[in-house]
């Protein structure tokens, strides 16, 4: 029991000073305990620490019991002794393994949140620098859109002015169609009226001519 206890301990204390210092050895340790954190490891691992704990537990146990008995007696057995001190070293290396099993495993959790935390600085360093390195082009094309937002706006403002000189033609044009318009309704008038004193006239002609006409019809007769 004792050996197991020892060969624990050693090798719990080797793998805090592996974890201390960055080498290969401490990846292929990390992922070792990665691989066995996943699926069943975590139960088997509470398990037996439970179990040493019950096992530390009984062993105090003992040891109260011994001591009771040395004051029960008013002497000391040199069996007891030996059995007390076997109990106490077994108690203090199944404590020491319980501290160090539970320092092993925080530090695996600080060292994979580190981990962690370096490749998201990493990537945000990438991203950082890649929108660096696209800003320029993003500053040019910027430059280009806002001078072809000038060249559109000036196009637009001579649009403007031509199609208010447009407007300004349209408007003219139509006010001379509306003159000329009321002009020849003023010849379509002018012409009736004289249209109409030309009939007058023929008619009065008409007229002149018969009463000549009679007259002379009457001379010779």
């Amino acid at each position: 029991m004792l050996r197991l206890l020892f060969s624990l301990v050693f090798a719990e204390m080797w793998l805090i000073v592996v974890f201390v210092f960055k080498t290969p050895l401490r990846k292929l340790v990390i992922l070792s305990l990665d691989r066995a954190k996943r699926g069943r490891g975590p139960i088997v691992v509470k398990t037996v620490a439970g179990i040493v704990f019950v096992l530390m537990v009984s062993t105090l146990y003992s040891v109260v019991v011994i001591r009771r008995r040395w004051i029960d007696n008013g002497e000391v057995n040199p069996t007891d002794q030996v059995l007390l001190a076997k109990n106490m070293l077994e108690a203090s290396l199944m404590g020491f393994s319980l501290f160090l099993g539970l320092m092993i495993d925080r530090l695996h959790h600080y060292i994979r949140e580190l981990h962690i935390r370096r490749k998201t600085m990493e990537a945000t360093k990438k991203q950082s620098r890649c929108f660096e390195d696209v800003k320029p082009l993003v500053s040019k094309e910027v430059r280009a859109l806002e001078g072809e937002i000038t060249t559109s706006k000036e196009r637009i403002k001579q649009l403007e002015i031509q199609l208010e000189e447009k407007a300004k033609e349209v408007s003219n044009a139509e006010a001379n169609a509306l003159a000329l318009k009321k002009q020849s309704e003023g010849f379509l008038l002018e012409y009736d009226r004289l249209l109409e004193e030309n009939q007058n006239l023929r008619s009065q002609l008409q007229s002149i001519d018969r009463s000549l006409s009679h007259s002379d019809s009457q001379k010779f007769a």
